[in-house]
C-alpha cells in the first residue's frame, strides 16, 4: 500500500511550537496551495491543507517559517475522527509531514517579511561519514573497458 503527499505553498498563519505532556515537540499549520486551473474570468483558487509536524521537524518549521513563507512538505495522509464541543463527531484529514523544505530564494521570502538565520537542511544524507571503506577511483582506471587508444578506429567499443 502506499500512502505519500506532497504539497508545496505558503504558510496561512506563523507556526507555534507546542509541546506534548511526554516533552515531544508538535506544530500544527495550515499550507494555501494554488489549483492548477483557472475558470476564464475568474481568480484562481485555492486549497488549505492542514498539516502536522512532530519533534526535529516541529522545531525546525517553527524556527525558519512565518506567515507567508514557501514551503514544501512530503509526508503521509493521516485521517482521525474526534468530537467537538458540541458532541458532533467530525473526522480531521491532515498530512503528517516526514520532511519539509525551503522553496524559492531567500530574496523573495524576505520582500514578504520571512527572516532566515542559518539555514539548516532537515532531510537525511545520503552519503556515509565514514567514506573509509570505498575503494578509490583515479582519473587513469578505465573500469576494465581497456583504453581507446588501443583501438584501430579509436572508439573505445
Amino acid at each position: 500500500m502506499l500512502n505519500c503527499a506532497i504539497i508545496m505553498g505558503r504558510l496561512v498563519a506563523d507556526p507555534e511550537l507546542r509541546t506534548t505532556t511526554g516533552g515531544i515537540s508538535v506544530t500544527s499549520f495550515c499550507v494555501a496551495v494554488d489549483r492548477n486551473y483557472v475558470k476564464p474570468g475568474e481568480d484562481r483558487q485555492a486549497d488549505f491543507i492542514n498539516v502536522v509536524a512532530w519533534r526535529q521537524t516541529a522545531d525546525f518549521v517553527t524556527r525558519y517559517f512565518r506567515k507567508g513563507s514557501m514551503i514544501a512538505v512530503q509526508g503521509s495522509i493521516q485521517t482521525r475522527s474526534y468530537e467537538d464541543k458540541s458532541g458532533i463527531k467530525r473526522t480531521a484529514v491532515e498530512i503528517v509531514a516526514d520532511n519539509v523544505s525551503f522553496c524559492g530564494s531567500k530574496a523573495s521570502d524576505s520582500a514578504q517579511g520571512t527572516r532566515f538565520e542559518a539555514p539548516v537542511q532537515n532531510t537525511p544524507s545520503y552519503q556515509s561519514a565514514d567514506t573509509s571503506s570505498f575503494d578509490t577511483v583515479s582519473s587513469d582506471d578505465d573500469f576494465g573497458f581497456g583504453s581507446a587508444a588501443d583501438d584501430d578506429d579509436g572508439l573505445p567499443f
